[in-house]
């Protein structure tokens, strides 16, 4: 096969680099990417295809990714799989980059962009054994040390990482969020209009929205309950996005207010946590978190186990083996999906108001399609509640 214009033969390289995670532990490897410091979570995501999808995807922002499939970047970069405008991870981290791009589809290589977008990252270390790790210790802060920086000592390294800011806590919605609302028109027959709250939101989300004939008005997460009311939509979204959703109360209240106004709602991922939270439940932060495309899910109602994308490091704390009442006065809710590796809340459904969410991406981008039904379920909700207040 030819490789694809622009990709260099050997994408290796002898320049050091090391992965330092906060209890300690060092991984030697190679420069991969730009050349510098980075800082942030350190996470694994068990993907064997889409690392365009992941780098792109808002939900990584701070967090430093390691790919468990061990060969990255064979079939380069394009236009056409970004989720959002840039590349988000704070840095990558992957086994053995390939030496060449051989896709039809390929406009660039890996490396190139990693480059360009000044993603620090480091190849060439066992990705199983700091995988197996994170597994036993948990997600943890981490530094990728590259260029100057790698010749620093390893204590400044350390000092570095504890130094850098923990997951828990952390509020990043409005590093990812759109600064201007904008809108994407409906496909085919109109059904109404939906506000989605940019949390870090996909491009696949939106596109699957439109194509369900809504007209989607994305706004900043910044926007307040009144001037979500005050544009009278049929529905409203809460997207993906990274950060802790006990940092978010603002977007809990916003949640609330619209719930009581009667207006449908739909969340993913942390639009989940969000819902959980306004129907006055808990949440809490996984040790290790659910990232990749192959996780699966039970689905309550049908007894059909779906496989799923996930992303997310903190999960809801609701009971999976009966239904609740709301604690803030939406009636009944009940918990319509979990994962069968470890029992974690995967969807609420709400009984008595037309509201539900999953935890996981069900835009399938990348991933797979099982979930992709869950777009029609909102439209079904949407035109019922339409008929039923006409």
């Amino acid at each position: 096969m030819t490789e694809t214009a622009g990709a260099s033969a050997d994408r290796r390289t002898s320049e050091p680099a090391v992965l330092v995670l906060e209890d300690g532990r060092r991984y030697d490897g190679r420069a991969y990417g730009a050349r510098g410091r980075t800082l942030g979570e350190a996470v694994f995501a068990t993907g064997m295809t889409g690392y365009q999808e992941t780098l792109t995807d808002p939900s990584y922002a701070g967090q430093i990714v390691m790919m468990t499939a061990p060969h990255i970047g064979n079939t380069g970069m394009n236009d056409e799989d970004m989720e959002s405008a840039r590349i988000w991870v704070a840095g990558f981290i992957v086994r053995d980059p390939s030496r060449v791009v051989s896709n039809f589809r390929s406009q660039r290589s890996l490396d190139d962009d990693l480059a360009e977008a000044g993603i620090v990252g480091i190849s060439g270390i066992d990705t199983r054994a700091v995988t197996r790790h994170l597994r036993s210790a948990g997600a943890m802060r981490s530094g990728i040390f590259s260029g100057d920086d790698a010749l620093l000592s390893a204590g400044e390294q350390l000092d570095l990482v504890r130094g850098g800011a923990e997951m828990a806590g952390l509020n990043l919605s409005g590093t990812v969020s759109t600064t201007e609302a904008y809108t994407l028109p409906a496909e085919g027959e109109r059904v109404g209009s939906v506000v989605v709250l940019d949390l870090g939101v996909k491009t696949s989300t939106l596109k699957y929205l439109a194509e369900r004939g809504f007209d989607v008005h994305v706004v900043p997460q910044s926007i307040t309950a009144e001037e979500v009311l005050a544009m009278s939509p049929d529905a409203l979204f809460f997207s993906n996005g990274p950060g802790d959703p006990g940092a978010s109360d603002r977007h809990v209240d916003l949640l609330r207010t619209t719930l009581r106004e009667g207006l449908p709602y739909f969340g993913i991922c942390f639009g989940n946590q969000l819902l959980a939270r306004a129907l006055g439940f808990g949440t809490y932060k996984l040790t290790f978190g659910h990232r990749g495309i192959n996780q699966p899910v039970l689905d309550k109602a049908t007894g059909r186990v779906e496989i799923t994308s996930h992303n997310h490091g903190f999960a809801v704390d609701a009971p999976i083996d009966r239904v609740s009442e709301s604690s803030e006065g939406f009636g009944r809710v009940e918990v319509s999906h979990y994962d069968l590796n470890d029992n974690v809340v995967e969807g609420l459904n709400c009984l008595d108001i037309p509201a539900f969410s999953v935890q996981y991406h069900p835009e399938s981008a990348a991933g797979p399609h099982d979930a992709n039904y869950l777009f029609d379920r909102f439209r079904e909700m949407v035109v019922a509640n339409k008929e039923t207040n006409a």
